[in-house]
């Protein structure tokens, strides 16, 4: 049974059939916190952990009357954007945002499913950048779509701290950059800059075929804001949680 002061975290995002990322890794993420988790479905897919097979975006309308629904009768304290396919979904969710205002936004800037499959359409990506950039307050790219984002090859440690910076200049008000993407040793560093303090947390690669890691991570921002931690404590938080996961 929820109250009005448990405490509660809305995903914005796509399903995921096959369990493994989307809205459903965010809700068991919320859960694992003892975060109440809310959620208003902005694409189905149909996918498993090879491949995505379809997507469905439900009407707009529909979209707008989940997001109501939820901020009508819980306290949300943290909102988590996933999956947001096309422009005129982008463009809702940035209407709402701006209506209900939560305290915390964690954006996932879902482009390329790990399967490869392309989430977000081109005519998209500019209205996230120029809409959802400035109301997120923290974004978390992985560097493939830090690269999308930026129009810049991320190929070495220096390129990713440019990368972060590029990102600030675009709007953002903090960035996550996971590394798992870049060839760094056995270890993996994702790279935490907010405009004043600059920060690296550093993990063991593993060696797993898994996908909706970076929906859980941030989830587990949002989650760990939920709770009262620091921007920075929260993303090291939620980095520990997925490591160990």
């Amino acid at each position: 049974m929820t109250t009005p002061s448990t405490l509660s975290a809305l995903t914005i995002a796509g399903t995921d059939s096959g369990g493994g990322a989307g809205i459903q890794a965010d809700l068991k993420t919320f859960a694992a916190h003892r975060v109440h988790g809310l959620s208003a479905i902005a694409a189905l897919t149909a996918q498993h952990t090879r491949a995505v097979t379809a997507v469905h975006i439900p009407p707009i309308a529909f979209l707008r009357a989940q997001v109501d629904a939820c901020f009508a009768d819980f306290q949300i304290q943290a909102v988590k954007l996933g999956m947001l396919a096309n422009a005129e979904v982008i463009h809702c969710v940035a209407d709402l945002l701006e209506v209900h205002r939560p305290p915390f936004v964690v954006l996932d800037p879902v482009m390329v499913a790990t399967s490869g499959a392309r989430l977000l359409e081109d005519a998209a990506l500019d209205a996230l950048r120029t809409r959802l950039l400035p109301l997120a307050t923290l974004v978390t790219p992985n560097t493939p779509e830090a690269e999308l984002l930026t129009g810049r090859r991320i190929e070495t440690a220096d390129a990713a701290d440019h990368a972060t910076a590029a990102l600030l200049e675009l709007g953002a008000n903090a960035v996550l950059l996971k590394g798992g993407h870049l060839h760094e040793g056995a270890r993996v560093i994702d790279r935490f800059d907010d405009g004043v303090t600059q920060d690296v947390f550093m993990h063991p690669r593993v060696a797993v075929d898994a996908h909706g890691t970076g929906c859980s991570l941030s989830a587990a921002i949002a989650a760990q804001l939920c709770q009262g931690l620091s921007l920075l404590n929260a993303c090291e938080a939620a980095i520990d949680y997925v490591a160990r996961a």
